[in-house]
């Protein structure tokens, strides 16, 4: 069975019909995503060298997508959506220390243990998570769609607020201004379907799959 096959047959089935689907697929010999590059889409470079799918992402790679470009890619267990016009530079122990999203969009889901996401305007601890940001040098929009995160301002890094949800509760500004600092922010540029996909790559699926309010963002 064909991963892309497996994904559009997700979208359509109920919580238990998606694990029966899912069991019986792994069951059937349908592997798990490959480490590196799953799908490209227009310009994506790496190190500043035309990606391709397949090509693994390690630590110290910068990846940078072009206009109307997209990434798909996958690192041990956590795996990325990387929009068009962004860079993401991966950070020390690729397995540890996690991400810098230079500028752009990012949607990510990570395996069990501590990573972190550094942006010009913030630094966000994270643990078992799924979240989407965008990034410019005034702020960041942080979606944590799911799980736990510490999120220090660049200019205030003393000042850490520990923010839980189970789907989008909590979108936020986290801007470079101090007087302006975090703030509430609307659920904007990702969806459900987008996390399912992600967390599928890497035999997982979101947590809120099964909750009254899952198929609101699709």
């Amino acid at each position: 069975m064909q991963r892309r096959s497996l994904l559009k047959s997700l979208v359509a089935l109920t919580l238990a019909e998606r694990l029966d689907f899912l069991h019986g697929a792994w069951a059937a010999g349908n592997k798990l995503a490959a480490p590196g590059f799953y799908k490209i889409r227009g310009q994506v470079s790496i190190n500043g060298q035309p990606a391709r799918e397949g090509m693994l992402v390690n630590a110290g790679d910068t990846i940078v997508t072009g206009p109307g470009s997209e990434a798909i890619y996958v690192i041990g267990q956590d795996a990325y959506l990387q929009r068009d016009n962004s860079a993401v530079a991966v950070a020390g122990d690729i397995l540890k220390s996690g991400l810098r999203v230079l500028n752009g969009k990012l949607l990510s889901v990570f395996g069990k243990g501590n990573k972190r996401i550094e942006t010009a305007t913030a630094t966000i601890g994270i643990r078992g998570t799924g979240c989407y940001l965008e990034a410019s040098a005034e702020k960041t929009y942080f979606c944590l769609c799911y799980g736990l995160a510490d999120i220090a301002l660049a200019r205030d890094s003393q000042s850490v607020r520990t923010v839980q949800t189970t789907h989008h509760e909590q979108p936020l500004y986290l801007h470079a201004d101090p007087r302006q600092g975090m703030a509430m922010a609307p659920m904007v540029n990702h969806s459900d379907t987008e996390l399912v996909m992600l967390e599928n790559l890497v035999g997982r699926l979101p947590p809120f799959v099964g909750l009254p309010s899952y198929g609101s963002y699709r």
